[in-house]
């Protein structure tokens, strides 16, 4: 009687190991199935470094905003970023630039416009960083390795919005409209 009663439990003991092999296949298939149904990361979008104004470009994702006070200062820092890795796009304003942008934003305001002259406004750089690139490291290497520049901000529409409780329109992959 003892001899049904052992092979009784190496049944128990075989279909336990089976049901933890097939489990451990079952989660072993899902773990690897996920990591391959993944999306793929989106292509690199091509860098265009070589200096270009803003003019009427909107630019809608993050981007480093770099302040200089003269031209002459904005241009070299320009000219410096072309090789930059961090860079995809270098993207220029003058003072005087930055002026007629400022009188359009504030045209409802025309007694700050009056107050105001292109000489009172920095000269600007805006920069779309590569994917990838942690933004607020940029930045801090860049107040280091431009010491003229008066401030160096990171914008994130989409932070600004979230502060806000509203949400921002769609920005297309290449940062701008």
């Amino acid at each position: 009687m003892s001899k049904p009663r052992a092979s009784h439990r190496l049944l128990w003991v075989l279909g336990a190991v089976a049901v933890l092999v097939v489990a451990a296949a079952v989660t072993t298939a899902v773990v690897v199935l996920g990591k391959v149904a993944d999306p793929p990361a989106p292509a690199a979008l091509p860098r265009d470094t070589v200096p270009a104004p803003l003019g009427e470009r909107e630019l809608c994702g993050i981007e480093l905003v770099v302040y200089i006070e003269t031209d002459e200062g904005m241009t070299r820092a320009a000219q410096a970023l072309r090789d930059d890795p961090k860079a995809r796009r270098v993207l220029t304003e003058t003072k005087a630039e930055a002026y007629e942008r400022f009188k359009k934003i504030f045209a409802d305001r025309p007694e700050l416009v009056k107050l105001t002259t292109p000489d009172a406004l920095p000269a600007v750089l805006h920069l779309v960083p590569v994917a990838g690139t942690d933004p607020e490291a940029w930045a801090n290497e860049l107040r280091q390795r431009f010491p003229e520049a008066k401030k160096v901000d990171v914008l994130d529409p989409a932070t600004v919005a979230a502060k806000l409780n509203t949400t921002p329109p769609p920005c297309p992959p290449e940062g701008e409209r």
